[in-house]
């Protein structure tokens, strides 16, 4: 596994990281913790260094098992963490909440549950309209002077917010959706990260695992799946989407590649400062979406993929409107 670095300040990553959410929630029963951390420790086997938690995801338990997962090597990785929402009695997300002194709630709760005396990458998860990101950014550059965090992160953030946020504190990072069926980001996001030598941290490149080509039309979403609830998951969206899928699988058969090789190949030859965080809770997933960095994709190729991609409209939004929002634009 080769490395790749994110922000000016150099940190240096696996090429291809590991959401972790889906061990906890998103995509229904999530299996044993035994296994999450068995699957974790192989990818750090397999070379990734690069771990992906949130403090909502669960909520808390997440970073709970990330903790555990990561604590034979643990100098030996980098582990992301975001703060950002609110969490009532009953474990639910209820809205967001940067103010400074939530942020170093939520900090302390991620060290204490991380088992770590430092964060290696904060993200704000989203955007807080209430409390202006010059605040966001002072309170994280407070925290950096502390040691309790290493390096900053912005989450589905617009260009403006990560210029604002960067004034103040250098952003190491920004995560947002990207793939070859979202690529909103490529507007303005990416310039800006560009200009101003930003890492990116494409979440969900794999559509969710649309673009797997192990969805159809027909697959039924267990409870719990939040991509039931999704308008580019529906049944008629999902059909009109597969010609995406088709053509991940047209050109993986002149590579010997999956379609998900291909869209994270894709991904990879973009930017040199681009690490995707694929998930899964199977091992030969895992292993599958590592072997996508072994996949070479020459000019030409990428040429196809995006002049056949600029032809095929996506039917349905990435999320249902009251999360849609949510982000910042």
């Amino acid at each position: 596994m080769k490395t790749r670095e994110l922000g000016m300040a150099g940190l240096k990553v696996s090429e291809l990281g590991l959401g972790c959410m889906g061990f906890s929630q998103g995509y229904g029963p999530s299996g044993s913790r035994e296994d999450a951390i068995s699957l974790i420790r192989t990818a750090f086997d397999r070379g990734v260094r690069l771990f992906d938690t949130a403090e909502v995801y669960g909520p808390y338990i997440n970073e709970e098992l990330v903790g555990e997962a990561v604590a034979p090597f643990r100098d030996r990785v980098v582990v992301a963490t975001k703060f950002g929402f609110t969490i009532n009695g009953e474990g639910r997300q209820v809205g967001r909440d940067s103010r400074p002194e939530h942020i170093r709630e939520a900090v302390e709760g991620s060290l204490r549950r991380l088992q770590t005396e430092s964060i290696d990458l904060l993200y704000q998860h989203r955007v807080d309209p209430s409390v202006p990101i010059e605040d966001v950014a002072g309170t994280v550059k407070d925290l950096i002077a502390e040691g309790k965090v290493k390096h900053f992160g912005l989450s589905e953030a617009s260009a403006d917010t990560i210029r604002a946020a960067n004034a103040v504190q250098p952003v190491t990072a920004v995560q947002s959706e990207y793939s070859l069926w979202w690529r909103e980001p490529e507007e303005h996001v990416l310039p800006a990260c560009a200009e101003l030598g930003i890492g990116f941290v494409p979440f969900s490149p794999l559509g969710r695992g649309f673009l797997t080509g192990k969805i159809s039309s027909s697959t039924e979403f267990a409870p719990g799946d939040m991509r039931g609830r999704m308008p580019r998951f529906t049944p008629q969206a999902r059909q009109a989407n597969q010609a995406m899928v088709d053509l991940l699988e047209k050109t993986g058969q002149a590579k010997d590649a999956t379609p998900a090789q291909i869209a994270l190949a894709w991904l990879l030859a973009q930017k040199p400062w681009i690490v995707p965080i694929p998930g899964t809770r199977k091992l030969e997933r895992l292993e599958e979406n590592l072997e996508a960095t072994s996949v070479t994709l020459s000019e030409e190729d990428l040429q196809a993929l995006d002049d056949a991609a600029a032809r095929i409209p996506i039917e349905g939004a990435r999320y249902p409107e009251e999360l849609e929002k949510t982000i910042d634009r």
